[in-house]
């Protein structure tokens, strides 16, 4: 049986196949994945030169090297001109190629899925100890998700003020003082909608209790979920608390009983991609300002409210959800919650282009007033995936109390962490440590039940032999397989006209 997965990271094409060695039975064949024939890649491909143009001629300025680099980068995953290892059967040499990827953070569907999996995987693995977890997500009011997108290093002491009111408020439920218990949090930063719109919202993974030393060992408190009224009460306080800590870093202004933004400086290609990408509106373009075009195809009468809605509660634009709770012995459901909020911005197979040409991304789940699916230009399409890209050195990953990297408790309560090295309980970046990296051959056969590592003809250990760099080697291999030895074209710069339909 041959099954493709969307967004693998192994590519996979047999070199030679034995007649001798018949395929292993009931094992699921990994088929190499081909980027060059999806509706993202093709459309990156086709438009690339022509949306770099536009931006230039509309604000002036060019894109940011980094969000170049990131489309640039894109082109070149998982396609075998770019260069690939070679891996091959020990037993019955059966051969397969599988091609190098971009590792980017943007909004590359493959690489996203295997960052995914990997995060998932080892905070579950290595970094949330065996007690309940709670859920707590935290969406902020438009204006302040663009903020946070300008300047990314204000994130920090939005987080900082989270943490500390969310870990207080388990303490009073635990019945203790501050002094005497404190809690750990991951917080996963996550910068897009199921619209590829940019939203910066908070997802904190947070146990649900508090840890208190007792006869010098730590002793875990559950505690009880929070009601309505309780969440309302800690939301305003988190409101308050936010806008009191931008106004001391600056980027708020009181004047008169006023607040209003202050004059920062910002990225003049960027910026504007940005805003409208967190107003659901087309920075540039004949349709500049305007809103994109939407298909209502679900009554709004057949849209139910979501599982644990009861828990959520709005105020001034604000939102807190805490329904979601994993208890101590479901670890699967936890790893699963991981991978919900670790995943990629796009999905290929949410996205395909009508008859006229424009891109139709259906959305993940229905919006309340009955919208499925979201309808723009190619290049209003790509002006999206740019407001995506996250800056450079941005940690999108953050640890507090008991699980940041320096805490005391943190070896004590983590999964293994008494047999882990002290260099490795001091490493916050979740793939770090070589010792407690896992894998993709393993994360394929936990995640799709797929065995990449052994022969899918004889069950045979497969090797890496050789990894083949050289333009001169590739394009032979390539040949002789059959296969384009030239990454595929892209489409030249169109003549661009800003008052001209697109």
């Amino acid at each position: 049986m041959s099954t493709a997965i969307p967004r693998a990271q192994f590519h996979q094409k047999n070199l030679r196949q034995p007649a001798q060695h018949a395929a292993v039975e009931n094992q699921l064949h990994y088929e190499r994945h081909r980027p060059e024939e999806t509706t993202l890649y093709r459309l990156v491909q086709a438009h690339i030169e022509t949306f770099f143009a536009q931006v230039e001629t509309e604000t002036g300025s060019g894109l940011p090297g980094f969000v170049k680099d990131e489309f640039e980068a894109f082109l070149e995953c998982g396609i075998l001109a770019h260069g690939f290892l070679r891996l091959r059967c020990a037993n019955c040499t059966h051969e397969k190629l599988v091609a190098f990827s971009c590792k980017r953070r943007g909004f590359c569907p493959s690489c996203g899925g295997r960052r995914m999996a990997q995060t998932a995987a080892h905070l579950v693995d290595h970094v949330i100890p065996n007690v309940p977890v709670r859920q707590w997500v935290l969406s902020l009011p438009i204006p302040l998700r663009y903020l946070l997108a300008a300047h990314p290093r204000l994130i920090t002491p939005v987080l900082q003020v989270i943490h500390r009111a969310i870990s207080a408020f388990l303490i009073k439920q635990a019945g203790l003082k501050r002094v005497e218990a404190q809690t750990g949090a991951i917080t996963l930063i996550q910068r897009f909608g199921s619209a590829a719109n940019l939203n910066i919202h908070l997802h904190c993974l947070v146990l649900d209790g508090v840890y208190r030393i007792q006869n010098g060992e730590p002793e875990f408190h559950g505690v009880r979920p929070p009601t309505a009224e309780q969440l309302q009460t800690l939301l305003g306080r988190i409101i308050q608390r936010i806008m009191k800590a931008l106004t001391r870093h600056g980027a708020l202004i009181e004047e008169e009983g006023m607040t209003y933004f202050a004059d920062m400086e910002a990225d003049t290609a960027l910026a504007p991609l940005q805003s409208a990408a967190c107003t659901y509106r087309i920075a540039l373009g004949p349709r500049a300002g305007q809103k994109v075009l939407t298909l209502k195809t679900v009554p709004v009468q057949e849209i139910r409210s979501q599982p644990g809605s009861k828990c959520c509660v709005n105020a001034h634009g604000f939102s807190l959800h805490a329904g979601v709770r994993c208890a101590m012995n479901q670890r699967e459901e936890l790893e699963h919650l991981c991978r919900y909020i670790t995943r990629p911005a796009i999905a290929n197979e949410r996205l395909t282009l009508n008859d006229a040409g424009q891109v139709v991304l259906t959305l993940k789940t229905p919006y309340r007033d009955g919208t499925t699916h979201i309808v723009m230009s190619p290049l209003e399409f790509m002006q999206r995936l740019a407001a995506l890209v996250p800056r450079p050195r941005l940690n999108l990953i953050r640890f507090h109390g008991v699980l940041a990297p320096n805490a005391r408790l943190r070896a004590e309560i983590i999964p293994d962490g008494k047999k882990s090295k002290p260099s490795d309980a001091n490493d916050d970046a979740p793939h770090s440590a070589a010792t407690k990296r896992i894998s993709w051959a393993r994360l394929l056969k936990r995640v799709f039940d797929i065995d990449i590592e052994h022969c899918p003809h004889c069950g045979g250990n497969m090797k890496i032999i050789a990894a083949i760099l050289e333009r001169t080697a590739i394009t032979k291999i390539l040949d002789h397989l059959g296969l384009p030895a030239r990454a595929p074209p892209r489409s030249p710069r169109r003549v661009f006209d800003p008052f001209e339909p697109i």
